[in-house]
């Protein structure tokens, strides 16, 4: 486990996750989660990407992989 520039701690990419940790991706957001951030999928895994509304198309960089779901930040 590594400490981020944003303040919160990363874990390694879960080996079945279609992305890895520090990694850009162009993605869509598709919906928003109930705590306000915007959804994202990448091969129908979620990725959370706080300050996105749904329609943004934004380049990403994944700040940490779980077993079921990412956090990313807008690059």
């Amino acid at each position: 486990m590594a400490y981020s520039e944003r303040g919160s701690y990363t874990q390694g990419s879960d080996s079945s996750a279609p992305i890895e940790v520090g990694k850009e991706y162009d993605v869509k957001i598709e919906d928003i989660a109930k705590k306000g951030d915007g959804l994202a999928r990448i091969e129908g895994f979620v990725i959370f990407v706080p300050g996105t509304k749904v329609g943004d198309q934004v380049k990403i960089q994944v700040d940490n992989v779980r077993q079921n779901f990412a956090s990313a930040h807008v690059v």
